[in-house]
């Protein structure tokens, strides 16, 4: 049975948010190991850069710094964003557990996309706040309450 190609992006997110939560335990145990949640987010990420060089490498792909030179400042900020998630994660989750940090993280998340969807921030189509999406939001954060009180 095939995934039809329009449903190929949602099958790959639901992968990767279900990655996601694997990550922050498995950084957990390396932050546990080192003694440090910085440590774990660096041996984390070399690990990730080194599969993504085996990749890419893989793939014929050849690449130049020349299309990044234009770019703006905050087009270099993704790793930054990441390397805050992964040592956040590492830190996080053995205190106030996986559940927890994983409907936080997302909450937090739909209000920064809300936020930039209506701005049409940062390249994306613009996309006004508005009650429906702020209901999904809202129910978003009664998950976080209920998956942090366990009720």
């Amino acid at each position: 049975m095939s995934v039809p190609s329009q449903l190929w992006p949602l099958v790959l997110v639901f992968v990767a948010g279900g990655v996601v939560a694997l990550q922050a335990p498995t950084n957990g145990i390396l932050a546990r190991a080192g003694g440090s949640p910085v440590l774990a987010a660096l041996v984390s990420f070399a690990v990730g850069m080194a599969v993504l060089i085996v990749i890419l490498l893989a793939a014929g792909h050849r690449w130049t710094a020349q299309p990044f030179l234009a770019l703006p400042w905050y087009a270099w900020l993704g790793g930054f964003y990441g390397a805050l998630y992964v040592a956040v994660a590492a830190y996080a989750v053995p205190r106030v557990g996986l559940g927890v940090f994983v409907t936080i993280g997302i909450a937090g998340q739909l209000l920064v996309a809300l936020w930039l969807d209506h701005l049409g921030a940062l390249g994306m189509p613009r996309e006004p706040i508005n009650l429906g999406r702020l209901a999904g939001v809202c129910l978003v954060f009664a998950g976080v309450f209920l998956v942090r009180r366990g009720a």
